[in-house]
């Protein structure tokens, strides 16, 4: 038998392997899970000095008059992985378009990771993969971050919380608080994809067709939004809640009132019949790839034009109009002529969605 080198430690069983309390130790196992798995995919040269720090690069923007933006998420999505996507790039994606929602170049994420024992390092790797993935195509990369461990049953496999960091164009000035009356309303895509994918799994359903998250990043579309039309009031991604409790944010934040049209939305045709199937109102499912966007009405069609020209805004959509009413209601016209209440979403519609 050849002797055992020096300082020798065994590889990660990553096939096999699963979180134990001694990789949040702080001591040799957690380094060897820190080195093998998360270095390994989100290597960059501020991850690559090992501080408990990322010393960041001021952006020229803010020479010029542009500001920074921060914002961070939680992810705690049920099941792991699921049609066209998994929590990895999902927390990437998640952040990255917090931050887009602003006018704002993503330039950094932070990720922290909060494991459970007994999770198996397979699929820890897989989503790690995922998420290196999902920010190199992004442009932002992974430049801090944390693992804690807690002991099995005190979790639910992993929960990840990303941070980011962005910068503003130069006089770029966007916030839910900006709608006017007047202004007109759209959305980016497809309403519903992500909840509803997630749902099929979680319940075991089919439909026919395979339903797929609409996870992505969507800084590119709004860059090309603001090249169109700089004055823009209000981006918002319609994630939790889905439009429905999103509007009715927005409609708080500003005093105004919206007016929309059922048939302007656009929602799949399977997406639909599954909410129908599940009980469920598409205007309240969660959505984690598109967007929705307030402009003056009179730049409306140049701004759905610049939407449509881009590979994610080729579904979009001019949904309504912002109105003046003190109540803030949104108020909608059916496909049937009739008059409806999106009001807040009452209770939990969807658990664990994102």
């Amino acid at each position: 038998m050849s002797p055992v080198k020096p300082g020798y430690t065994r590889p990660l069983d990553l096939r096999h392997g699963r979180i134990d309390m001694s990789h949040g130790s702080g001591g040799r196992s957690m380094v060897q899970l820190i080195e093998q798995i998360f270095l390994s995919a989100f290597d960059n040269p501020a991850l690559a000095a090992r501080d408990d720090h990322a010393v960041l690069t001021t952006p020229p923007e803010l020479a010029l008059g542009g500001q920074l933006v921060m914002a961070t998420d939680s992810h705690v999505v049920s099941p792991l992985f699921f049609p066209g996507g998994d929590i990895g790039c999902l927390s990437v994606h998640g952040t990255v378009n917090d931050v887009a929602m602003a006018g704002a170049r993503p330039l950094w994420l932070s990720a922290g990771f909060i494991l459970e024992e007994g999770f198996p390092l397979a699929d820890l790797q897989r989503i790690v993969t995922s998420m290196a993935r999902a920010a190199a195509d992004a442009g932002v990369p992974i430049v801090t971050g944390d693992t804690k461990v807690v002991q099995a049953g005190k979790g639910d496999g992993v929960f990840i919380n990303t941070t980011g960091v962005g910068v503003t164009r130069p006089g770029v000035h966007l916030s839910g608080s900006l709608a006017r009356p007047g202004d007109a309303i759209l959305v980016s895509g497809t309403m519903g994809d992500h909840g509803v994918a997630v749902m099929s799994v979680r319940e075991g359903l089919s439909f026919g067709t395979t339903l797929l998250s609409d996870t992505q990043s969507l800084h590119t579309l709004v860059a090309a939004m603001l090249d169109a039309v700089p004055g823009i009031h209000v981006l918002r991604d319609p994630t939790r809640g889905g439009l429905g409790a999103t509007l009715n944010e927005i409609a708080s934040q500003s005093g105004v009132g919206m007016r929309l049209s059922e048939s302007a939305i656009p929602v799949r045709g399977e997406v639909r019949a599954a909410c129908e199937l599940l009980g469920l109102d598409p205007l309240y499912v969660a959505n984690e790839g598109k967007l929705l966007a307030i402009c003056p009405a009179d730049q409306a069609d140049a701004l759905l034009a610049a939407m449509r020209a881009h590979p994610q805004g080729r579904d979009a959509a001019r949904i309504g109009s912002v109105v003046d009413d003190p109540n803030r209601f949104v108020q909608m016209t059916t496909a049937l002529g009739g008059q409806r209440m999106v009001d807040w979403l009452s209770g939990e519609q969807l658990p664990r969605i994102c």
